[in-house]
């Protein structure tokens, strides 16, 4: 499957529906700007929506094994995987790199799935992953990577369009473009232009774009344990081709700066990853009256360096 239609996240809506927390938005600014306070979803981001969505897609379709299901995660997925298979009564074993923040792996051990780290990076996790599936049967997920996955994650736009059906623009961070590529598919199907936002350094949907192809990508951002893919889902590259989509580049400063002001000025707390997103909005610009929101995220983050002053 090469990209996702709008069908792909109407069918998740309906699996998900009434088994993740509905979307809430506020007001962000005076010039009209929204947030989308997807870091109030279970398990801190938006990430529960794509695994709640996979795991009950299979038992629809009798192809969950008795082993249950695999992941490899830098942190995020891994929570959803472990929470929504925990709700569904689903065995979960989990594989992140050891630089893993400390705060992501105690949770998942709260979540009750195994937890094994491996490797120094996401890759080296994901590789460990597939050879545990192989061997034992369980069904291998993926951070983002996979339809369901991505359907899944375009269910929280199908939901801001309900609370703003007057929506021009949605802002959204990219990693490895599972949300992206959710969000996309559904923003196209309304008229809505999606700003898909990535650090300098992590570039994954960027460089496709540029390449006009999937390509590798050094892996270096502040934000790198949620967007660090060192390349983007093909899903997401082919909405970005075909869509009316503008990928913008924000410096590690520039995200940095954008998660003290969430802080700051609205008492929120969020992952780098989230605030990321609202560095990109500074970087694209809105036009006058043009109605945007902004998705922050994640909250998977240790915010005590929040309260020291800057």
């Amino acid at each position: 499957m090469d990209h996702l239609t709008y069908g792909d996240v109407t069918a998740a809506a309906g699996r998900v529906a009434g088994r993740v927390r509905p979307l809430a938005v506020a007001p962000a600014e005076d010039d009209g700007t929204w947030f989308a306070l997807e870091f109030l979803q279970h398990t801190g981001t938006f990430k529960a929506r794509g695994a709640i969505n996979f795991i009950r897609a299979h038992q629809e379709a009798g192809t969950l094994p008795d082993a249950g299901v695999t992941i490899a995660s830098g942190g995020n997925a891994g929570l959803a995987c472990a929470w929504a298979a925990r709700d569904q009564g689903v065995r979960a074993t989990v594989f992140l790199p050891e630089t893993a923040p400390a705060v992501k792996v105690a949770r998942l051990r709260g979540y009750g799935a195994d937890v094994r780290l491996t490797g120094a990076e996401y890759a080296e996790a994901l590789d460990a992953c597939r050879a545990y599936a192989a061997g034992s049967g369980a069904l291998a997920s993926h951070a983002y990577d996979h339809p369901l996955i991505a359907a899944g994650a375009g269910t929280l736009m199908e939901e801001l369009r309900e609370r703003l059906p007057d929506l021009d623009t949605v802002v959204v961070s990219v990693g490895g473009g599972g949300l992206f590529a959710g969000v996309a598919a559904s923003a196209h199907e309304h008229g809505v232009r999606v700003v898909a936002v990535e650090p300098q350094e992590c570039r994954a949907l960027n460089a496709a774009l540029a390449a006009g192809e999937v390509v590798d990508v050094t892996v270096v951002s502040v934000a790198a344990d949620a967007l660090g893919a060192r390349r983007v889902t093909p899903l997401a590259l082919w909405a970005a081709q075909r869509y009316d989509v503008c990928s913008v580049l924000v410096p590690d400063g520039e995200i940095v700066g954008a998660r003290r002001h969430l802080w700051d000025e609205h008492r929120i707390a969020v992952e780098h990853a989230a605030a990321a997103a609202l560095a990109g909005l500074r970087v694209y610009g809105p036009a006058a009256g043009e109605r945007a929101a902004v998705v922050l995220c994640g909250a998977n983050t240790d915010p005590g360096d929040l309260a020291r002053p800057a």
